[in-house]
């Protein structure tokens, strides 16, 4: 799974989905043009035991992407191992919380409020056991469905 990944996400978001969505969202203030970082959060429970599994899906999906980059997530930052690069002169930042999955909101909710990004400019992923395994979806928004590290 980890190779399907690194092979269809990594180019995708780097390539395509940053400059789609710099473009699509909303222009910057005229009092300021400093572009607003991104940030990536891949959902997972941290551990040997859950490495590799359909679970980790969203941790697997941010080792790629921060591999395709050349960086690694060795800091940690809010109760994530954290990285952060440029990427066609956008800022991305990865996260991976260390957090239980059912508590990862703690991390996630901790580093938007820290760089005060809106939540059109914070990007989950993670498991979906509604899609077959294998299969990848992108929706701007939406609500937490069944999966517990999304809820509340």
């Amino acid at each position: 799974m980890r190779a399907k990944l690194r092979m269809g996400f990594a180019p995708f978001l780097s390539k395509l989905y940053i400059s789609t969505c710099r473009t699509s969202s909303l222009p910057p203030s005229s009092s300021s043009s400093v572009i607003q970082p991104w940030l990536f959060i891949g959902l997972g429970n941290p551990g040997e035991k859950y490495q590799s599994t359909r679970h980790n899906v969203g941790f697997d999906m941010i080792d790629a992407f921060a591999e395709s980059q050349g960086i690694s997530l060795t800091t940690h930052h809010f109760k994530a191992l954290f990285g952060e690069v440029v990427v066609d002169g956008v800022p991305v930042l990865l996260a991976k919380p260390q957090t239980y999955i059912n508590l990862s909101g703690e991390s996630a909710g901790a580093l938007a409020a820290y760089y005060k990004l809106p939540l059109h400019r914070v990007i989950v992923a993670y498991d979906d056991t509604d899609l077959p395994c294998g299969v990848l979806r992108l929706q701007p928004k939406g609500g937490y469905g069944r999966h517990n590290g999304l809820s509340g």
